[in-house]
């Protein structure tokens, strides 16, 4: 089973692919979509929308897990980020996906490090450790991607023990 982790951002937009291979997470591709702040939003959402498209159709995950957004002070970002979020979620169903599901940082830290106030290092060291990686995926925005991915496989992992 593939699954696509996807950390929303309106300039940088970090995406994480993991199969997993009998007992085994593995890595299959990762990275950011990148949008200039030199172009007007709808075209920065545009970009978005249609680099995800084609990201999701060479790929072929077979499930999406996607950030929910958390910001405490700038409401200004908040809303250019949540517009792109639901481009994500736009382009994620347009391309056949029948769910997406949805982690907040809490429950992607809980699920990699056992603690929900983590620190990015150790949530990123657990990613490169459970993925058997040389180093620690860079950018952030892509590690926080594969680490959403992993939230995701963890939870339908104990999801199915307990049905």
């Amino acid at each position: 089973m593939k699954i696509l982790g996807i950390d929303p951002g309106i300039a940088t937009t970090g995406y994480g692919l993991i199969e997993n291979k009998g007992s085994n997470l593995c890595l299959v591709d990762y990275g950011c979509i990148l949008t200039s702040p030199k172009i007007p939003v709808s075209e920065r959402l545009n970009k978005l929308f249609n680099e995800l498209s084609k990201l999701i159709k060479k790929q072929k995950p077979d499930e999406v897990a996607v950030e929910e957004l958390f910001f405490a002070k700038n409401v200004k970002t908040a809303m250019v980020v949540s517009q792109a979020r639901g481009v994500i979620v736009l382009s994620c169903v347009r391309s056949g996906m029948k769910v997406v599901s949805e982690y907040t940082p809490l429950e992607v830290k809980m699920a990699l490090v056992g603690y929900g106030r983590a620190e990015k290092q150790q949530v990123q060291k657990m990613v490169t450790t459970l993925l058997n990686l040389k180093e620690m995926p860079k950018p952030d925005d892509a590690a926080d991607a594969l680490a959403i991915a992993v939230c995701h496989f963890n939870s339908r992992v104990s999801n199915s023990y307990k049905q």
